[in-house]
């Protein structure tokens, strides 16, 4: 009977979890390029234990009894969220698949597809949180116009220049596996060894997604599927608290009858 309690309360840990992460979709469910996380479930060892004797030979027969569940992992699911037509020069969507790489404070590298960036200081395009994308691309202090094609080519337009000014190009990260990739907050992630290292690559060519200049991907969170989800898990925590339950009134009914 004590096994019953500990299997049930791995169970309600279990689903805690799983309605924190459902929860966390929910308040993200207008993040731009957020992406949806998803929990993993395994079971626990298993260990013999005695059963009634049987019927062949009276000898006394064994089965298997599980110890309940545990978190697996949570992974980030990387499908592409609904792109939306905003018209600002710097919101960046990328049409297909890829990241933008930007650089940490500490000099590593990150990984976004949040596109809504902006100019720093110094006139380098960042993200709204100051991270400079990688190619630190500069854009000139009295650019009239600027326009990024779906190559992730800068072009420029000054005064007194009848042609654009060439203002490097943006370049796309890949992965083997980005279901690997390490989430760091801000809408940010970072490499891992199940991510693999990151592939930089021409925006629209080897498998790369194109980018599209005023607009911006929004986050790949169904209200439906996860409102579901949250009941479920929900469900799935009140069966394992009544397990829990049931499992103290046998306890107390046992003790009692040895008094």
């Amino acid at each position: 009977m004590i096994d019953s309690l500990y299997i049930g309360a791995t169970g309600m840990n279990a689903q805690q979890l799983n309605i924190d992460t459902v929860a966390n979709n929910l308040a993200n469910v207008n993040t731009s390029g957020y992406k949806r996380s998803r929990v993993s479930f395994e079971d626990l060892l298993y260990r013999t234990v005695p059963l009634a004797p049987s019927a062949v030979g009276n000898r006394p027969a064994t089965g298997r009894m599980g110890m309940g569940t545990a978190v697996a992992g949570s992974g980030k699911i990387f499908s592409t969220g609904e792109v939306k037509k905003t018209d600002q020069p710097f919101d960046l969507a990328i049409d297909g698949q890829g990241f933008f790489e930007v650089v940490l404070p500490d000099g590593n590298p990150a990984y976004t597809r949040n596109g809504a960036l902006r100019l720093d200081s110094e006139g380098f395009l960042a993200t709204l949180d100051g991270h400079r994308l990688s190619a630190q691309i500069k854009i000139p202090p009295d650019a009239l116009q600027v326009r990024i094609d779906a190559s992730g080519a800068v072009f420029a337009k000054v005064p007194d220049e009848t042609n654009e000014v060439d203002s490097g190009r943006i370049e796309l990260a890949t992965f083997p596996n980005p279901g690997g990739l390490s989430a760091l907050g801000d809408n940010l992630y970072g490499p891992t060894e199940q991510s693999g290292t990151a592939v930089l690559g021409t925006p629209g060519q080897t498998g790369l997604g194109a980018v599209r200049q005023g607009f911006l991907e929004g986050s790949n969170v169904s209200l439906i599927d996860e409102m579901l989800g949250l009941v479920l898990a929900q469900r799935a925590y009140e069966l394992n608290a009544k397990v829990v339950q049931a499992s103290d009134e046998v306890l107390s009914l046992a003790n009692n009858l040895r008094r």
